[in-house]
């Protein structure tokens, strides 16, 4: 259970909600009651599709920025196009950062990113971000 858990947990944070996944991975790997190996797949596949999520959200952005609910404000959304458009797709190895990588994954689906190379980068910087959080936590 503390692997689907972890997983909505990371899913969630990844999302444009106001969430944090690593205190929960870190908590869990403190335990050591879990497989490291495991954990890090959870957080790491949740964070990804969260991503994913987000970007979806960007591909169908016209339909959905004008309801009260969108948690993305016009600054974010602009100041996440701004880097995007400067340092194109390369920016999203930044999408693990916290205010500016979520609204990052939501402007790679407003400006069309192909979801493959979307899905490489972003799962190479969620990779990195997990896996270094474990080795800091276990050593």
């Amino acid at each position: 259970m503390a692997y689907v858990g972890l997983f909505v947990l990371a899913l969630l944070a990844a999302t444009l909600l106001p969430m944090q996944s690593e205190a929960g991975l870190v908590a869990l790997l403190l335990t050591d009651s879990y497989s490291v190996s495991g954990l890090l797949l959870a957080a790491i596949a949740g964070n990804t599709l969260g991503s994913t999520i987000n970007w979806w959200l960007g591909r169908s952005l016209s339909r959905f920025q004008q309801r009260r609910w969108f948690p993305v404000t016009p600054a974010q959304l602009q100041r996440a196009q701004h880097w995007y458009q400067r340092y194109g797709r390369w920016s999203l190895l930044l999408s693990w950062l916290p205010i500016v990588g979520d609204p990052l994954t939501l402007v790679a689906g407003v400006l069309r990113e192909p979801l493959p190379s979307f899905l490489l980068l972003v799962l190479l910087a969620k990779s990195a971000r997990y896996l270094l959080l474990a080795l800091i936590v276990l050593s």
